[in-house]
């Protein structure tokens, strides 16, 4: 995989572009980003042309379009896309969520069952999630656990879900032969 080399300004736009996208997670106006880099959005329009023919940037057409990075552009900003990282996945009252990757699971008070915590820290949003939902973690990549818990609280900052389990579920190893 050869890199590319971009331009001081093309590296600062698409940059701009993965953390607008990050935070939106929906494609991103020109005019988001030429604000962001302090220039106008015509030159945004075209450097985005070239991004493009570097394959490193996607046009999404209608009202809600823009610009989205594809993976591409992660490599050639050395950006780790967590998509790849372990893709825990998330449900949240019983729907699972696209994009929302598990980044920790972080299992507070084991020592008191009848009060078990689990903090989870999201990749993404977690503006959606209210006291009371129902959120179901995994099953996560090594041990194949899943959590089971209600959202008691959240940390927007940090973009954790407080929950209360309710249920865990280890899958029972079979004895090898």
């Amino acid at each position: 995989m050869s890199s590319i080399e971009l331009t001081p300004s093309q590296k600062n736009i698409l940059q701009e572009l993965v953390n607008l996208h990050r935070q939106s997670e929906s494609a991103v106006k020109g005019e988001d980003i030429a604000e962001k880099v302090d220039r106008n959005p015509g030159t945004i329009r075209n450097q985005m042309q070239s991004l493009k023919a570097l394959q490193l940037v996607e046009g999404v057409p209608g009202p809600k379009g823009g610009y989205k990075p594809t993976a591409n552009a992660y490599d050639a900003l050395n950006v780790q896309n967590m998509d790849q990282a372990a893709n825990v996945p998330l449900s949240h009252n019983g729907e699972p969520v696209e994009g929302a990757n598990v980044e920790e699971i972080d299992l507070t008070s084991v020592h008191h069952p009848e009060e078990c915590r689990a903090e989870v820290k999201l990749q993404g949003t977690i503006t959606g999630f209210h006291e009371g939902d129902t959120v179901t973690v995994g099953p996560t990549p090594l041990s194949k656990l899943r959590i089971v818990g209600t959202v008691e609280g959240k940390d927007d900052t940090n973009n954790i879900l407080i929950l209360t389990i309710d249920d865990m579920i280890a899958p029972v190893e079979e004895p090898a032969k």
